[in-house]
């Protein structure tokens, strides 16, 4: 089993109106001690005291979250993590883990190969990368932080189940996302699903 994470505490808790979450307020909360020292945020929407909260774990993706970007599924599922947590409450985790961990500029030398019919996996190995290199004890330690040891988790994506309940999270339920197919990430999308992503994909979708 991986060893717990360190402590990490609340530095800060900021209320916010979010319009992509119906114009809800929320708050914006920052942490002191996570393993990496990154700059994580936790966006807290309020839920029932008792309740097993929602929770999605989102990595920051600057070209589809912020400008739009069709070339993959981020910027849909964060408003659909969010428009979820507006209707329930529940917490959404923005890691900055921009490209699986590879880092922005990293990313964008991949979307060159991509280009060249090599799939998103191949080419973070090709530029000397691992396919995935995030790492969820950050995730942990902010969820201890916010007193939540115990939660329902919006993903299609085991690997953040697996490494959660190794870090000792409880994951009572597993709730997909939506498949936000289209012409331009169909490829994307196959090849999240041959790596175990659990997405039923249209039949007819670009391999």
């Amino acid at each position: 089993m991986t060893a717990l994470p360190q402590t990490a505490s609340v530095r800060a808790r900021v209320p916010v109106t979010l319009h992509r979450a119906t114009g809800r307020t929320a708050e914006l909360v920052t942490f002191h001690g996570l393993p990496d020292a990154q700059e994580h945020l936790a966006c807290v929407l309020p839920y029932a005291p008792q309740a097993v909260p929602l929770v999605r774990l989102h990595s920051e993706c600057l070209t589809g979250d912020v400008l739009g970007s069709a070339r993959c599924d981020c910027g849909p599922q964060l408003d659909e993590a969010l428009t979820a947590l507006a209707d329930e409450g529940g917490v959404l985790l923005y890691l900055r883990q921009e490209g699986r961990g590879i880092g922005l500029y990293n990313k964008l030398d991949t979307y060159v190969l991509q280009d060249q019919d090599i799939d998103t996996f191949s080419a973070n190995r090709i530029i000397g990368r691992g396919e995935d290199e995030r790492d969820y004890r950050s995730a942990a330690a902010m969820l201890r932080a916010l007193g939540l040891t115990r939660i329902r988790l919006l993903t299609n994506n085991p690997d953040k189940v697996a490494q959660l309940r190794d870090l000792g999270i409880r994951v009572d339920a597993v709730l997909p996302t939506g498949v936000h197919l289209t012409d331009e990430n169909a490829r994307y999308l196959s090849a999240k699903a041959r790596t175990g992503h659990t997405l039923a994909l249209l039949k007819g979708a670009s391999a």
